[in-house]
């Protein structure tokens, strides 16, 4: 895997507004169709002036830093997060802000990955991408990606509208660890239903300034060390003895992020209790997350979840599943005493949940 740096010229002023650096990782906002051979190839962004030449009138300098090969979200690994990050270290201090160009299958858990990952961020990393490819004639990826230039550039009094990882997907803003994505074959791919909208976008882009989290001024710092001994499992009706153990039994597993019915209630047969029991007992944490789309678990509000509050289970009140097992991998890698890392899970680290 290579780099490949590519400055665009838009005309830009001496004096320019903003700096953004976009970076392409892969994913159909970065595709265009080969009529020759009649399927789809990646896009070389030093055309992309080309392609939306409504970048011209931006004054803005940007630059693009295209990852190659591209990477199909369906494959973006821990180690592809660690890039990004380290791409957005190292150039931290030189831009204004961070478009990330990312497939959609996966953007939800890239960006709550990164929320965690970039800690006391005060510039904005954005998440975009499209569900038709650039090249064709009814293609998101031209809105998508000029209004997310847009909201990286914006200043209020000198400071960044929106510090925080955040995905923009047909005219909405939402907070990155908060998003799941909800559509495969319409525009609007992406929600967040336990957290309001940043801002939207219509003939102006307005800012919920309330649902913006405020910007602590505290050294940045890049974390790199994830955990990937983790694992979902997710009940449902006749699941049976072998197919939790099959999950529970790995020698190497240290958390499991456990997908339970409404507020985080779970069947009361004998043989499940004893399995989780048994796991807690050999040091797995298990964080407890709702199916529900808006669900927000309270451990011992029923009886059927009662028996998990009692054994150990960490409640993970409205964080979705996205932002529950990245959590986990990112505060299980900062290595810390069984007691720190039970309360890290249940804090808010950037906004992912509601306490």
């Amino acid at each position: 895997m290579r780099v490949t740096k590519i400055n665009i010229d838009t005309a830009t002023p001496k004096n320019p507004e903003a700096s953004i650096l976009i970076i392409y990782t892969g994913g159909t906002i970065g595709m265009v169709f080969d009529e020759e051979h009649t399927h789809l190839v990646p896009f070389n962004f030093s055309q992309i002036l080309q392609k939306v030449p409504e970048l011209k009138q931006f004054k803005y300098l940007l630059t693009v830093m295209s990852i190659e090969p591209a990477i199909d979200s369906s494959n973006v690994t821990i180690a592809d997060w660690m890039m990004m990050v380290r791409l957005i270290e190292e150039n931290y201090e030189a831009y204004d802000g961070f478009v990330i160009l990312h497939g959609t299958d996966t953007m939800a858990y890239s960006a709550s990955a990164l929320s965690y990952m970039l800690e006391n961020l005060q510039k904005p990393v954005i998440f975009t991408g499209a569900q038709v490819p650039i090249g064709r004639v009814r293609t998101d990826a031209r809105e998508n990606l000029i209004t997310a230039l847009q909201i990286a550039a914006t200043k209020v009094d000198g400071r960044s509208t929106v510090p925080e990882v955040c995905i923009y997907f047909h005219n909405l803003l939402l907070r990155g660890n908060r998003a799941k994505k909800v559509e495969s074959t319409q525009f609007s791919a992406f929600k967040s239903e336990n957290h309001p909208i940043l801002a939207k976008a219509g003939v102006n882009i307005d800012y919920y300034w309330t649902a913006i989290r405020p910007c602590e001024n505290l050294p940045f710092r890049a974390h790199y060390d994830m955990d990937y001994r983790v694992a979902i499992l997710k009940l449902f009706p006749g699941i049976t003895p072998y197919v939790v153990k099959s999950v529970l039994s790995s020698p190497e597993l240290r958390g499991v992020v456990l997908e339970t019915y409404g507020a985080g209630n779970a069947p009361t047969s004998p043989w499940l209790l004893d399995l989780l029991r048994e796991a807690i007992a050999r040091g797995i944490l298990i964080l407890n997350v709702s199916q529900c789309d808006e669900g927000y678990v309270e451990q011992g509000r029923y009886e059927t979840s009662r028996y998990l509050l009692e054994m150990g289970v960490i409640g993970g009140a409205d964080i979705t599943t996205e932002a529950a097992i990245t959590k986990m991998m990112f505060v299980l890698g900062q290595q810390l005493p069984d007691a720190e890392t039970k309360e890290l899970l249940m804090r808010d680290l950037s906004g992912e949940i509601t306490l």
